[in-house]
């Protein structure tokens, strides 16, 4: 059996009855799908881990990190017209790199999305404890959570509670159908876009710009500090890249996408290029407002700095508008994670009793399975660790998505495409080598565990996977 078999483009998209899911989503859908899982946590929360990392320079961090993100969400947009099957990276690289690459992207994108899933229910719970407090401090009414439920073992507590229970009310959402949920996630992104406008309103009128001085205090490249740490302009980057992705959980729903070669192009390309204005906007006035070093460490930055700036209630309307509206990035990403195994459990890849769909087109019991998973880790994991060991597994999709589009450029050239990447013999090879040089600049430690974690992939693949694959068995 070959390690290299491919699935053709001719039949990605023929699926068997009670395994394939339905199309009901709007380019509209797409867009708020897009924007639901960009504009979150990475903004919210990790704007003050970046600046932690990189000072005032975490400006251009975010520029760094974005042109990446717009050339990989270029050839994302290629590939999900040219194939609009559930799957992302892992399906695009089953056509044109060979299952056993297939196999190492699919396992990467269950890293990437698990992680995310698990980072943004710590952030969502950073801000639902901080809105308890506030609770307590202007009504005296004691409605906190014991330490012991209040955040993981790293913090000092047992279980991160509110971390679990969100991610359960997500997962049930997700059953109860895919339109209705991403119908409430676009209301709810718009309340999101609100709160980040109220924000700049706030903060950037007391732009300062003392607070820009120095502003690459700790070097471009990634660098080791004295505190054992590692800093700098692309160490930022490489963590705050988590803020960027999302467009990418649009293309796992290329198959419940109507006229997917018309409305996948519109909702990647059209959600990157919001999220970004946004993303510059909003950590020019963080920066600009207040010194680095006081919001850094915050799990809560933007808040903390409306309070910091004596706007109390603009800060309150901040944290209970992530308290709303942050689900919608764990909604966005739960989603794609448990379409990416769904996808390789109807490739026989993973246990085929995992693909049934249930009356209302919704994979009801991956969707269970992949809560579980979740919500474990998010019970005790730190923001920090898991929001990098993410973007590892995040990098690796995206350099195969852009090498798919080069193959399939040399290999299928005439064949129609919906979206045609413009100069995509800049922009893919633009897309590689930046993800490849933001791989290198995450922390040593993420790399091992990457490694480590693609080891054991492998092993599975090799002992289970690849002797179950519909695909092996039907050219065997």
């Amino acid at each position: 059996m070959s390690w290299f078999r491919r699935k053709s483009l001719d039949t990605i998209t023929q699926h068997e009855e009670g395994r394939r899911l339905v199309p009901t989503l709007g380019w509209p859908h797409l867009v708020a799908l897009g924007i639901g899982g960009i504009v979150g946590t990475g903004i919210y929360t990790l704007i003050g881990v970046g600046a932690d990392k990189a000072g005032p320079a975490v400006l251009l961090s975010f520029v760094i990190a974005g042109v990446v993100c717009a050339c990989a969400a270029l050839a994302y947009a290629e590939m999900a017209t040219m194939m609009p099957a559930a799957g992302s990276a892992y399906t695009y690289s089953y056509a044109a790199l060979g299952e056993t690459l297939a196999w190492i992207v699919g396992w990467s994108l269950i890293l990437e999305y698990s992680l995310v899933v698990s980072t943004v229910a710590v952030g969502w719970s950073g801000y639902f404890n901080g809105f308890l407090e506030w609770v307590f401090a202007q009504s005296g009414w004691d409605i906190r959570l014991p330490a012991a439920l209040a955040a993981g073992p790293h913090a000092g507590g047992v279980l991160n509670l509110p971390a679990v229970v969100i991610t359960f009310l997500v997962a049930g959402a997700l059953i109860a159908g895919t339109r209705e949920s991403a119908t409430v996630n676009a209301v709810l992104v718009v309340f999101k876009l609100v709160a980040l406008a109220v924000f700049v309103a706030v903060a950037l009128p007391a732009f300062d710009s003392a607070n820009l001085q120095p502003f690459m205090p700790y070097g471009f490249p990634k660098a080791l500090g004295a505190d054992g740490v590692e800093r700098g302009v692309m160490a930022a980057a490489a963590i705050i890249f988590f803020a960027f992705y999302g467009f990418d959980a649009i293309s796992t729903a290329a198959e419940e996408t109507r006229d997917p070669h018309r409305n996948l192009s519109i909702g990647i390309v059209g959600s990157m290029i919001g999220c970004t204005l946004i993303y510059v906007l909003v950590a020019l006035a963080a920066v600009g407002a207040m010194s680095y070093t006081v919001f850094g460490r915050s799990a809560e930055p933007l808040a903390l700095i409306l309070r910091e700036l004596g706007h109390g209630t603009a800060a309150l309307a901040i944290g209970i508008v992530a308290i709303i509206a942050l689900p919608t990035v764990l909604l966005a990403f739960f989603y794609g994670q448990s379409r990416i195994f769904f996808v390789m459990s109807r490739d026989g890849l993973l246990p085929r009793g995992l693909s049934k769909v249930s009356a209302r087109g919704t994979p009801v019991a991956i969707t269970v399975f992949t809560a579980v998973l979740v919500a474990a880790l998010a019970g005790v994991a730190r923001l920090d660790e898991i929001a990098a060991l993410a973007n590892a597994g995040t990098l690796v999709a995206f350099i195969a998505v852009s090498v798919c589009l080069l193959v399939l450029r040399r290999r299928e050239p005439g064949r129609a495409r919906a979206f045609r990447t413009p100069l995509a013999w800049f922009v893919a090879p633009l897309a590689i080598a930046g993800c490849a040089y933001l791989f290198w600049s995450l922390p040593r430690s993420t790399q091992l565990y990457f490694l480590a974690w693609n080891a054991v992939g492998f092993a599975i693949y090799a002992l289970y996977a690849r002797r179950n694959s519909l695909l092996g068995r039907a050219s065997g």
